[in-house]
């Protein structure tokens, strides 16, 4: 059994360009980019003044900047974490503070947040301020201990604040109360490059630089920031869009960081071709990959390091573990499948409103990517939970659009006191934590409280497309143009094109994958592939309705069109609306 899938085609008016000039133009009107918009230009970015609590935190940080204070930096263990971190200590080593490190918290043996064992462990530094990155706004208690060792705290953070904001000395957060910033979708470390400019700012007008200390130029680390804000999927609203693609050329001209260089490299990716696509599927996982199976402190190492070679190795690394992580993914996947294949073929009539599954041996590292490929394929809300000890379980949570999972299990935790020991996140990802002996309670609860919010609303997963693209611009040209002309991302989603297409042949690759030879309308003769969509052979006729990206195959040096195939219908039964 399977979600029912249907092309989309959200827009009435029909894709008419005959250029790709003109193609661009309708395809960024109708994601909104109208004017400036369309320009992803630094002097287009937003100003900070709005930032609340930033010109308080920018004069707190030049104070130890000037007096050459130990500072230490607290980070997540998500590439947003990592890339934040790194931008933290390479953008205050440029600012003249020389005594800069950073503490990455263990996923295992931390968890998520500035806690006061975080505390303990970085107060063996003796700094003069602590600053955390994508992290802290619910570190309540963490904050509190440091105040009572002395030392002030420093937020920055993007998540979604509490009923109670930490005592820190000084909080930047976008979404915490009262900000009037524009932009809500600021990842970490774009957070962090707001404090960099504007702490820069602070120095500026107090004098700091001159001859012997010249003023650095920020947007040196834009790469950085390109990176942990496309991985981080937050949305790609005017001004992240921004952020990423003015990182992005700098990643193509070659004028990025050694680490950001070798990560794309191992992935098989070519600098000069580096879209945020790259960003997010080949570079991010693998720096992910220290924080789910390992430390993130290698992940910070390798963006850090200004050494070539020292870079490479650490990027060899992260790709051992990524290929490590993937094969833990996938026994996980299968099993979470079997559980939710299971319980959908005993109610194939009343499916759930969510699914909560868990292993007594899954990886807690790696439960995130499986709650994302279970949403995938049911379209529902789905968190995994892993073993955290003996007497509890951690969970990762993934929504879709339209259901606020944060939200949600804060819903649980009023209506059920005690299911949830502790929880954060956003909209469409939360972590959380569970005793073990409320698993159960807690997962009926959460998917009540999903279903409440669901109401009678049939569960379907539609695939938006942008309509037919016109036969003279099915070309390489097109693939290529469309490709760099993001950056593509959440909230402005790359192109999706649909029409009908005779089957030429098809046969099965890689066990899962279907690859295809297909005339378009038009004639012209390309190459398809269907990434693990191999079930679909079953219903395959002589035509099929295909919803496809335009791609740039590169093959022994030679580049070619071909259709990255999102669904496969069958051409009579599935007619866009």
């Amino acid at each position: 059994m399977a979600i029912p899938v249907r092309i989309r085609r959200p827009h009435a008016d029909p894709l008419t360009g005959a250029t790709l000039p003109a193609l661009l133009a309708q395809l960024y009107a109708r994601r909104g980019a109208t004017g400036h918009a369309t320009e992803p230009t630094l002097a287009h970015l937003l100003p900070g003044d709005t930032l609340h609590g930033l010109a308080a935190a920018a004069a707190l940080l030049a104070d130890q900047v000037q007096r050459d204070r130990p500072l230490v930096v607290v980070g997540d263990f998500d590439a947003d974490g990592a890339t934040g971190s790194a931008l933290a200590l390479l953008g205050l080593r440029a600012l003249g503070a020389t005594q800069v490190s950073h503490f990455t918290p263990s996923r295992f043996a931390h968890g998520y947040g500035l806690s006061p064992a975080i505390v303990e462990a970085a107060a063996a530094r003796d700094p003069a301020l602590l600053i955390t990155v994508d992290n802290g706004i619910a570190s309540l208690e963490g904050v509190a201990r440091a105040r009572e060792r002395g030392i002030p705290v420093l937020v920055t953070d993007h998540h979604l604040a509490g009923a109670e904001l930490p005592a820190a000395a000084a909080i930047v957060n976008p979404n915490q109360p009262g900000c009037a910033f524009p932009s809500k979708h600021l990842a970490g470390v774009g957070v962090m490059f707001y404090l960099l400019v504007a702490t820069r700012g602070e120095l500026r007008r107090r004098g700091h630089f001159g001859p012997t200390r010249p003023e650095p130029n920020l947007a040196h680390y834009l790469d950085l920031v390109a990176l942990g804000t496309v991985a981080d999927v937050v949305t790609l609203d005017h001004n992240n869009r921004i952020l990423v693609e003015q990182g992005l050329r700098r990643i193509r001209a070659g004028h990025c960081r050694p680490g950001v260089r070798a990560l794309l490299e191992v992935a098989g990716r070519t600098l000069a071709d580096t879209t945020a696509r790259d960003l997010g599927f080949a570079a991010g996982p693998r720096l992910n990959a220290a924080g789910r199976l390992q430390d993130m402190g290698l992940g910070v190492e390798c963006l850090v390091t200004a050494e070539g070679g020292r870079a490479m190795a650490l990027a060899q690394q992260l790709h051992a573990l990524n290929a490590e992580r993937r094969e833990i993914e996938d026994g996980m996947r299968a099993q979470a499948e079997a559980i939710v294949a299971d319980l959908a073929q005993r109610q194939p009539d009343h499916l759930p409103a969510a699914w909560c599954v868990s292993g007594a041996d899954w990886h807690q590292g790696v439960s995130g990517i499986v709650a994302a490929r279970v949403r995938e394929r049911w379209h529902c809300p789905v968190i995994a939970f892993a073993p955290a000890g003996a007497d509890r379980w951690r969970g990762s949570a993934r929504s879709i659009e339209g259901l606020h999972v944060r939200d949600l299990i804060d819903t649980v935790t009023k209506r059920h006191p005690g299911l949830v020991t502790r929880f954060g996140g956003h909209a469409m990802a939360a972590g959380l934590e569970v005793p073990a002996a409320a698993l159960d309670a807690f997962s009926a609860a959460f998917t009540a409280a999903v279903a409440a919010a669901v109401g009678d609303q049939a569960r379907e997963r539609a695939i938006c497309s942008d309509g037919a693209l016109p036969p003279a611009l099915l070309t390489l040209d097109t693939a290529a143009g469309v490709r760099r002309a993001g950056p593509w991302g959440k909230g402005f989603p790359e192109p999706v094109f649909d029409a009908v297409f005779a089957i030429l042949a098809h046969r099965v690759v890689g066990e899962r994958h279907l690859k295809l030879t297909v005339r378009a309308p038009g004639g012209a003769v390309l190459d398809a592939i269907a990434f693990n969509q191999a079930d679909a052979l079953a219903t395959l006729g002589a035509q099929a309705h295909l919803a496809y990206r335009l791609d740039v195959n590169r093959f022994r040096g030679e580049c070619t069109l071909q259709l990255l195939v999102e669904h496969i219908a069958p051409a009579a039964e599935d007619t866009p609306a």
